[in-house]
């Protein structure tokens, strides 16, 4: 198994930043691609930011150039800098890790991100 821990979601006003961390622990040498998703209220879960092992990422167009994903393999973390947030920003971001055979996804506990004046 791999367990995985989010830090750093809060409360920033529309313009602001935050920066968000997972830590993988476990059975991290199962661990392959990573990703954030996030879940807002009333809505389906939508994938954020992708990052492979060798640090290729993706973004979903709604947050490309505003986001950005990163890995540290030898910390196994995965972090989310995000800047200019806006209020559809607000969602629960989950950490997500998949495994390399591609069969198995781990999932973290999430944490909230609200933009809010």
């Amino acid at each position: 198994q791999v367990q995985l821990v989010e830090s750093g979601g809060g409360l920033v006003q529309p313009g602001g930043s935050l920066r968000l961390s997972c830590a993988a622990s476990g059975r991290i040498f199962d661990i392959s691609t990573m990703a954030w998703y996030r879940q807002a209220p009333g809505k389906q879960r939508e994938l954020v930011a992708t990052i492979t092992h060798n640090g290729s990422t993706n973004y979903v167009h709604s947050v490309a150039g505003r986001f950005t994903i990163s890995r540290d393999n030898a910390k196994n973390t995965v972090d989310l800098q995000m800047n200019s947030l806006k209020p559809e920003d607000t969602a629960v971001y989950v950490c997500n890790a998949r495994s390399v055979s591609g069969v198995v996804n781990y999932w973290g506990r999430g944490t909230q991100v609200t933009v809010s004046s």
